[in-house]
């Protein structure tokens, strides 16, 4: 077990076992991920320029794994002997990976090496969506840093956005192999999986197309919008958002709106629940995240429905209802989806969450989504979760992120479970550190995902995919999302 040691000493051990060495280190993971294709050349790590927040605090690197995904490492100056594995958010679009991403991510959760955690981060070895792909990634640059330093003492996942759902899935594959992992921070976290987390992205796409009919345009190639996008188009994000403030007027002032731009935004997000203010990037997923699940990963088949969902909050429910394009899922499709993202809330970890009340992105309802995950598996008892009267999605405070990584800390040390509200009376003394605020509502509960999206046939059940299926799944040959 590592104790106390030094980052001078943590990095020249880190260059002796991992220079020239990453192919060795991360062999095991080729065969859990199931690629069946040549790994790309690893890169040697090398040392990097720390994040400005982390100068002279901290020793930096970045590499390569066998996999072709680069990752970032952080090794403080005063390392308590434990370490943050983090699952970065996403899906980034694209074939190619992001070198840079895991050196942003850990800029900005830089807290938790101030804190004196050890960070890992992986960039994944593409773009695109893949949830096990993102998994098996997260989990590799784990075996790369105990290759470099031995086991810490104790190894916490962390995930933010479509982060959580990794960290989740991380947590569930590989969370049961001794001193793999001790605990799971996720924060404002995806955490419905992707057979049902999408579905209000789905009806966001159908009744725009409704109100607007420029997505595609009448005289365009036709298209079914389950497709988001057909797959040679060559529309850009600022030429979707173009056509956004054509129909509603969306980014201008409401005095300068037509009335026309002004009822068709109001009867969008009265129908969708969708907040103005994260509209556009909405759609922007409903239209070039959809088109990579769709056509990229799934073969062209189709994973969202929306037959029987009846619409409402407009100036003429009966009107859209009648009129709004109406699709049934492929079951392969929507086996394949949810083999790859859901959740099925086997995990025997400690679990930890943290989630703004009015994030306007993962909506706040896919904490109860979760927590009747875990229910349904008979692991409640594994999670606390803590809600914040925050309004933002890419980042809470940092006072809060360090409050909820040293709760975890102590609920794994000492075996004692935390409450919410016991959790927010510690957050004071993290905030006279870095004074971004406390801002806890420990009594608050969300209400069911249901009350927040439309149920599709069987929706209201969790988990979306038990271990059963999973297991039954796991024998089917190409199943899932390939890497």
């Amino acid at each position: 077990m590592i104790k106390h040691n030094s980052a001078q000493r943590a990095g020249g051990r880190l260059r002796r076992r991992l220079r020239g060495t990453v192919a060795a280190a991360a062999a095991g993971l080729a065969g859990v991920a199931g690629t069946g294709a040549a790994p790309a050349t690893p890169a040697p790590a090398a040392a990097a320029p720390c994040p400005a927040a982390l100068a002279g605090k901290a020793t930096c690197y970045t590499g390569q794994d066998d996999n072709g995904a680069p990752y970032a490492i952080a090794v403080p100056e005063h390392w308590n002997g434990s370490l943050v594995v983090h699952a970065h958010g996403g899906p980034d679009l694209g074939d190619a990976p992001d070198p840079g991403r895991s050196l942003d991510d850990l800029e900005r959760w830089s807290v938790m090496v101030d804190q004196g955690y050890a960070w890992a981060g992986s960039s994944y070895r593409r773009g695109g969506y893949g949830t096990r792909m993102a998994a098996a990634d997260t989990e590799s640059v784990r075996r790369l840093f105990v290759s470099a330093f031995g086991t810490p003492r104790r190894t916490y996942l962390h995930g933010q956005s479509w982060g959580g759902n990794v960290a989740a899935k991380t947590a569930e594959t590989y969370g049961r192999a001794k001193g793999a992992y001790d605990g799971v921070l996720l924060t404002n976290g995806v955490l419905a999986g992707g057979s049902r987390g999408y579905d209000y992205r789905v009806d966001l796409r159908v009744v725009y197309q409704y109100y607007c009919h420029n997505h595609p345009r009448p005289a365009e190639p036709q298209y079914p919008l389950w497709q988001g996008l057909r797959a040679d188009s060559t529309m850009t994000a600022a030429g979707l958002r173009a056509r956004l403030q054509e129909c509603t007027g969306h980014a201008s002032a409401p005095q300068e709106r037509t009335a026309a731009q002004q009822r068709n935004l109001d009867d969008i997000l009265g129908v969708t629940k969708i907040p103005e203010r994260t509209l556009e990037s909405h759609l922007r997923f409903a239209t070039f995240t959809f088109r990579d699940i769709v056509h990229d990963r799934l073969g062209d088949r189709n994973p969202f429905g929306n037959r029987g969902v009846r619409y409402s909050g407009s100036h003429d429910d009966k009107a859209l209802n009648a009129g709004v394009e109406r699709f049934s899922p492929d079951p392969t499709a929507v086996r394949d989806l949810s083999y790859d993202s859901d959740l099925t809330g086997r995990v025997g970890l400690p679990v930890l969450t943290l989630h703004a009340i009015d994030d306007p992105t993962a909506f706040v309802e896919h904490e109860s989504a979760y927590r009747a995950t875990l229910a349904g598996a008979d692991r409640a008892g594994n999670l606390v979760q803590t809600f914040t009267d925050e309004h933002e999605h890419s980042g809470l405070s940092v006072a809060e992120y360090a409050n909820s990584l040293a709760a975890l800390d102590t609920w794994v040390r000492t075996g004692r479970k935390p409450t919410a509200r016991s959790i927010a009376a510690a957050c004071p003394a993290f905030d006279r550190v870095y004074g971004t605020g406390c801002f806890y509502d420990a009594g608050f509960r969300p209400a069911p995902y249901a009350a927040r999206v439309a149920a599709r046939p069987g929706g209201r059940d969790w988990p979306a995919m038990t271990a059963t299926q999973e297991r039954a799944w796991s024998r089917v040959t190409g199943v899932g999302i390939a890497p």
